[in-house]
């Protein structure tokens, strides 16, 4: 398997980057039926963020969002804070880099927008996400732990990024 090309989303990718990313939410315990319009509204999110994707052999197998200037895709962000959203990875390519690749290239974005700290959030399951975002060099922060809505516990990360 070859390595994934990142970059940023088209709108004629828009359904199927949509459709990866609440397929890999829903169908593994991390979104719900109120949660699914936010994972799908792709047009949404590219309109006030960056919507990043990893392609391979011409198929999207991956996606992330990044916003760098504040709005409703940026939780709980604080000015000169970027936030990611919704990583989804294709099940078929994960161990291959793409992830990683992905939040890598959404930390480029936040410094080249100016930004002075990354923040993400994650649930506690998620385990391979948070080596990988340690990988990259996010330290957990209990501090910003929070619950957007009952029965969902969020675990805070952040990456400092030099000045």
């Amino acid at each position: 398997m070859g390595r994934s090309q990142i970059r940023a989303v088209r709108p004629k990718e828009y359904d199927d980057v949509a459709e990866l990313t609440a397929r890999v939410y829903l169908t593994e315990g991390y979104g719900s039926p109120e949660y699914e319009p936010q994972l799908r509204d792709v047009a949404g999110r590219h309109a006030a963020a960056h919507v990043l994707v990893a392609v391979l052999d011409r198929r999207i197998v991956g996606t992330v969002t990044i916003a760098t200037r504040g709005g409703g895709w940026a939780e709980r962000a604080e000015a000169g804070e970027a936030v990611i959203r919704m990583l989804a990875v294709d099940p078929g390519v994960r161990g291959a880099g793409t992830g990683e690749s992905l939040v890598r290239a959404c930390v480029q974005h936040a410094r080249k927008d100016g930004c002075r700290r990354v923040r993400l959030y994650t649930e506690p399951t998620m385990t391979v996400a948070h080596r990988l975002y340690e990988r990259v060099g996010f330290v957990r922060t209990p501090a910003d732990d929070w619950d957007p809505v009952p029965d969902v516990k969020l675990l805070g990360y952040r990456l400092e990024l030099a000045p």
